[in-house]
């Protein structure tokens, strides 16, 4: 379990306690952990030097929205392609940088278990590594995370697979063992649109609250999944011997929370 709270000023209070509650009442543990982003900034620090003395690190002065102005590149899910204004040296002296890796084209391509072959290019830009106010940004700190864990296997949602491309190169650069990845589709409501805080989805707590049993939200992400042919209300550890991840649907699942 691993809890990623690196962007302090947006952490909820209790909200690390509720996922872990809401875990356990689905009957879902964890092996080790949980483990705190907020806690590992030595170990980001040093991965940090390690790029940094292999001359991959640059301070960056542009805002977003100079960035935006000059970019040229179609805005995509990262917003506009970073230009390289500052590679030679700061374009805005005195001013707060933020740390950039130095993300040189073509971007690695790689075969995802779930999507099958991506290609080279499909993201460019260097990016920032750590923000001007000292926070970490997530490509780091989940590169150094999952290398120092022993990660193998990386399975997340499908939203996050233009980040692979970057994430490789940071194992790379890093000399750390690039896990396998395998993105899944998104769980979407009746219009389409993906479930997530910031659209007001329903929460775990939520649907316990409302009666709902574990076994009803688990047979129905299993459904979702392509794990079992029904929503059928189901145990989690009941489901270990039936999974395969060849078996995984590709579609997205709509999901609604009033049914």
């Amino acid at each position: 379990m691993r809890i990623e709270d690196i962007d302090r000023p947006r952490v909820v209070p209790g909200a690390a306690d509720a996922i872990c509650r809401d875990h356990e009442w689905l009957g879902l543990d964890w092996d080790e952990g949980p483990v705190f982003q907020s806690t590992r900034g030595e170990a980001y620090e040093a991965a940090l030097d390690t790029l940094s003395r292999a001359r991959l690190v640059y301070p960056c002065t542009c805002s977003r929205k100079e960035i935006a102005k000059v970019a040229s590149a179609p805005h995509g899910d990262h917003g506009p392609r970073y230009p390289g204004s500052c590679r030679d040296g700061p374009t805005k002296p005195g001013r707060a940088a933020a740390l950039r890796f130095r993300f040189d084209d073509p971007s690695p391509g790689f075969e995802d278990l779930l999507c099958g072959v991506c290609s080279e290019g499909i993201v460019g830009g260097d990016f920032v590594l750590r923000r001007f106010d000292g926070i970490w940004a997530y490509q780091l700190a989940v590169v150094v995370d999952d290398a120092d864990m022993g990660i193998t296997e990386v399975v997340r949602g499908s939203d996050l697979l233009s980040s692979t491309p970057r994430q490789i190169a940071l194992f790379k650069a890093l000399g750390r063992p690039v896990p396998r990845f395998a993105h899944v589709s998104l769980v979407v409501d009746p219009d389409g649109v993906r479930l997530s805080k910031r659209h007001g989805a329903t929460a775990i707590g939520a649907l316990r609250d409302a009666g709902r049993s574990a076994e009803e939200v688990i047979g129905e992400l299993a459904c979702s999944l392509g794990i079992t042919a029904t929503a059928a209300p189901i145990q989690p550890e009941e489901l270990v011997s039936r999974f395969a991840l060849e078996e995984i649907s590709r579609s997205s699942f709509v999901w609604d929370p009033r049914g």
